[in-house]
């Protein structure tokens, strides 16, 4: 006991970043709590009040990061408020800090990328909210430390657009470089299924459909006992969207289930002749939009074949 006593009374806790005394640099990447990726903020989220333990004290950040990172949103020489929101990293390589900026009404997120040397390397604005009503913005950073930032808007006429930008850092230039855009334009975004061309023979496969921006996709796999499954919904006039792609085991003979390491969100397809019933067992928030879940029952569209041509029967004349 008196061993034990002595181990917890000896093991080292966090630093406070709340204060102005400084702290080294490893103290600093270590107050921020670890995160599961993918991990998913959206403008929802990012509006929601901080806890005061999750506090960084503005001199004690600008040890480590440049103050001018927050100059584009909030203006230049002004002291913002910060709360750290969690990290990750690849052993050996990166650590990636998430870290939120607040003043007033005003906030933001950034991603913060320190080297193996845990040396500050380079940052980039992860999600800033903007003052439309009619726009959605969300930002995911995912198992390959790529970042997504997307965003979503209700057009006049009831369409959606759409837009998408996606990055990842290059150590070399020391930045988060763009390796993909989608602009937002004025059309709504057309939903294009991955696997349409994959095979359908198993007695499942086929695409169970309520519109055409809200259906399921089953295909068969070479591995057995597995189907390969694409999602997509957009629901409640368009204020909320999911979309999942991956593959589920057949556990009995009218369902499946989704679930993949690392990843929280647990999907269970039970399958009927006519239709498939889609059930969210676990929390699949990174996957969709806070309002909506992945559920409902989807009625199966019947496969049209392509028809055969007749074959031409030959008369051969007797001479």
């Amino acid at each position: 006991m008196l061993l034990a006593v002595f181990f917890f009374g000896c093991k080292k806790k966090k630093a406070s970043l709340a204060g102005d005394e400084k702290v080294e640099v490893t103290d600093f990447i270590e107050a921020f709590e670890p995160l599961t990726l993918p991990y998913r903020l959206t403008d929802t989220l990012i509006n929601k009040k901080n806890s005061d333990s999750l506090s960084i004290s503005y001199k004690i950040f600008t040890q480590f990061v440049p103050d001018s990172i927050f100059t584009k949103a909030f203006g230049k020489g002004v002291k913002v408020k910060i709360y750290a929101i969690g990290k990750a990293g690849i052993e050996k390589k990166e650590n990636y800090l998430l870290a939120k900026a607040v003043l007033g009404t005003k906030k933001a997120a950034y991603i913060l990328c320190f080297d193996k040397n845990n040396k500050y390397s380079g940052s980039m604005a992860f999600l800033v909210p903007d003052q439309y009503v009619s726009t959605q913005q969300a930002a995911l950073i995912d198992k390959n430390y790529t970042i997504t930032k997307s965003i979503q808007r209700k057009n006049g006429d009831g369409s959606l657009s759409e837009g998408k930008d996606v990055y990842v850092f290059n150590s070399e230039s020391k930045s988060f470089m763009l390796i993909m855009t989608d602009a937002l334009d004025e059309k709504p975004a057309e939903v294009t299924n991955p696997i349409d061309t994959l095979p359908r023979k198993n007695k499942f496969s086929a695409d169970y459909v309520k519109n055409k921006t809200d259906y399921i996709s089953i295909r068969d796999t070479r591995k057995p006992g597995k189907v390969v499954f694409f999602v997509h919904f957009e629901k409640n006039n368009g204020e909320c969207t999911g979309e999942l792609k991956g593959e589920a085991v057949l556990t009995s003979s009218t369902t499946a289930v989704y679930r993949a390491g690392g990843d929280p969100c647990v999907l269970q397809f039970t399958f009927s002749p006519s239709s498939v019933t889609m059930k969210e067992v676990e929390g699949c928030g990174s996957r969709r939009g806070l309002r909506c879940l992945f559920e409902g029952n989807y009625p199966r569209k019947k496969e049209i074949k392509a028809k055969q041509p007749k074959k031409k029967t030959v008369v051969k004349k007797i001479a």
